[in-house]
């Protein structure tokens, strides 16, 4: 922004120098021309009194001399009907000119040019005064005085060009302070509050975000207050679920119960500390996949082996750390091998694999006819939430990827979390 002012700054000021600069340079090589014919007129004129008093050739070519011009060879006077007296540059035609119209004339020559001067000796006589200006005289000092123009008016844009910038440093450095803080909050620092400087409308902008960061992390907090209470209702029936799991015999079916009852209670007690946890602390996590995998899969084996379903798991021999919350990966680990349980039969199997650029969950069971629909938030074909999907794809989205789904070489459905930008499908 500071380069954008000092260019248009640059821009204004150059033209205005510009507009002054042509007209001062036309005038001063004017003005020097003028002068120098200004003196050659006045080295004429004291001819005039010498022919006033005599016309003989010595009384002219002593006045010549007494002249600087005469004495440098540029004057003459030319006599009717005589030579002319010194050295004379002047056209045969330019001479008769002066003479039959008595008026003073400038005639250009090689060399520069030269000024006429006619002078009556006795009313029927006119003699002409010639005076030689060099080309240089014309133009002499015109080359310094268009140097000092030039450096004055360089002077002056630079110096425009700096105090534009000092003006607009203040403004700029709120601008990008505002930026900078509109960034931070983006990334998930919502604490990020910007400290209202510069110009009347950067600072109404400053107060306006800061307005509207406050009332959007209120209305944060009270959501993650929300999800953390009602996770915590799901105490109650979760503690009578307990207490009638105690009762049934130990092992088989009865410790399985058991189990999945404290598996639940440990993911109630997550949920509620992930709601709770500030989403600058969440966005700084980087969990790692395998582990996050190795983790669920403690609990989704034992079901997985009481519905008698073969599983495997290809790849995952190395960490894959994700910039992601880590209850969001879980969420989607979860959605994912979830839907294998809850829309395939008992005895389906199923194939996980992990790399660095997908986390694919495979089944071999029928598939899912309408992927489009399945995709859609809250949309289910098959009786469900529609939720599942739509976490897995917003992680994934997270990540800067997406979500593929089609028909695996099990047979049925195979849903790829692509993990980095990158192709449409694995």
């Amino acid at each position: 922004m500071r380069w954008t002012l000092a260019r248009l700054t640059l821009a204004v000021t150059s033209m205005v120098a510009l507009a002054f600069l042509i007209p001062l340079a036309v005038l001063s090589r004017q003005i020097v021309a003028e002068r120098a014919i200004a003196d050659a007129r006045a080295q004429a004129t004291s001819m005039v009194a010498v022919l006033a008093v005599s016309e003989e050739r010595e009384v002219l070519v002593r006045g010549i001399a007494a002249t600087g011009d005469g004495a440098a060879g540029r004057l003459a006077v030319s006599l009717p009907e005589q030579p002319a007296v010194g050295v004379s540059r002047a056209d045969a035609e330019d001479l008769t000119l002066v003479r039959v119209h008595r008026r003073a004339v400038t005639a250009p020559v090689a060399g520069g040019l030269v000024y006429l001067q006619p002078v009556a000796i006795d009313g029927a006589r006119t003699a002409v005064v010639e005076v030689y200006v060099p080309a240089a005289n014309l133009h002499r000092g015109v080359a310094t005085t268009w140097l000092s123009l030039a450096g004055l008016a360089i002077v002056l844009v630079a110096g425009s060009v700096l105090v534009a910038d000092r003006l607009g440093a203040r403004p700029v450095a709120a601008a990008r302070h505002l930026a900078g803080t509109v960034g931070a909050f983006g990334a998930g620092d919502l604490s990020a509050r910007v400290r209202p400087a510069g110009p009347p409308e950067l600072v109404e902008a400053g107060r306006a975000f800061n307005a509207m960061a406050d009332r959007l992390a209120r209305l944060i907090a009270a959501e993650r207050e929300l999800a953390a209470d009602l996770s915590h209702r799901l105490h109650t029936p979760l503690t009578a679920l307990r207490l009638d799991s105690e009762r049934l015999p130990a092992g088989g079916v009865g410790g399985r119960v058991r189990d999945a009852v404290l598996a639940l209670e440990d993911e109630i007690e997550a949920i509620i500390a992930g709601a709770r946890q500030p989403a600058n602390e969440r966005s700084a996590e980087h969990p790692d996949l395998v582990e996050v995998l190795a983790d669920r899969l403690a609990f989704w084996s034992v079901l997985a082996e009481d519905h008698d379903r073969p599983w495997q798991v290809v790849g995952a021999d190395r960490p894959i750390p994700l910039a992601v919350p880590r209850t969001d990966l879980i969420g989607a680990v979860d959605a994912l091998l979830g839907n294998v349980f809850e829309h395939t039969p008992q005895g389906t199997a199923f194939r996980i694999t992990v790399s660095d650029q997908a986390f694919v969950v495979e089944d071999a069971g029928p598939g899912i006819a309408d992927t489009a629909t399945a995709l859609r938030r809250g949309v289910s074909g098959s009786g469900s939430t529609g939720l599942g999907l739509d976490i897995a794809r917003r992680v994934t989205t997270s990540l800067g990827g997406n979500l593929w789904i089609d028909r695996g070489e099990l047979g049925g459905a195979r849903v790829a979390m692509l993990l980095t930008p990158g192709p449409s499908r694995p």
